[in-house]
């Protein structure tokens, strides 16, 4: 009888002390993999973004799918304007000649490292997930301009973490909450994270 209290006494302890290193750990682990997570798709929405600036650049407006823009990205090429002096006209240092050289689209992706095969996928969903991409126009400011949104849920590429309860451990972070840039109500292509 006695081993047998000594044994529970033990497992108890046991029990007690994995119950104390988890709840010290899990936060730990949590945060660590929150951060490494959230940066990774941080990453993409900025190459996502980037490759929007220079379809833009390309059409005059930003892509409404993710196909139409790697069509124009591998397909196009990119005006680049150069202002040159007039040289019939040296005493006038006001006037310009305007010189268009276009460049690859995919020449300039490839030289900024933005893999065009992935760039619609949630990182860490192993390409079952892409991102929400929204784009129109809109009247601002009395001009018709281009708007993009591009945005993921947390749950979405968070994995075993996506669970609300882990937001006890982080006061901002909501499984529901979403993760991107740009704005449909506005000219804006600041992201949303910090």
């Amino acid at each position: 009888m006695k081993y047998i209290i000594n044994l529970l006494i033990v497992g108890a302890i046991g029990f007690l002390g994995f119950m104390l290193w988890n709840g010290i750990n899990e936060p730990i682990k949590f945060r660590a993999e929150l951060n490494k997570r959230q940066n990774v798709v941080v990453d993409r929405l900025t190459d996502i973004r980037t490759a929007q600036e220079i379809y833009r650049e390309i059409t005059g407006e930003f892509a409404p799918t993710f196909d139409t823009l790697l069509q124009v990205l591998k397909s196009d090429s990119i005006p680049f304007r150069q202002l040159l002096a007039d040289p019939s006209d040296p005493t006038n240092p006001d006037k310009f000649i305007v010189n268009v050289i276009k460049h690859s689209a995919l020449d300039s992706i490839n030289v900024l490292g933005i893999d065009l095969d992935n760039l619609e996928y949630v990182p860490f969903t192993n390409r079952a997930t892409s991102f929400a991409l929204q784009a129109d126009t809109m009247t601002y400011q009395s001009t018709l301009v281009p708007v993009v949104e591009v945005m993921t849920r947390f749950s979405e590429f968070m994995g075993p973490f996506a669970d609300p309860r882990f937001s006890m451990y982080e006061k901002d972070y909501n499984p529901n909450g979403k993760l991107g840039f740009g704005s449909m109500s506005s000219p804006n292509l600041e992201g949303n994270w910090k």
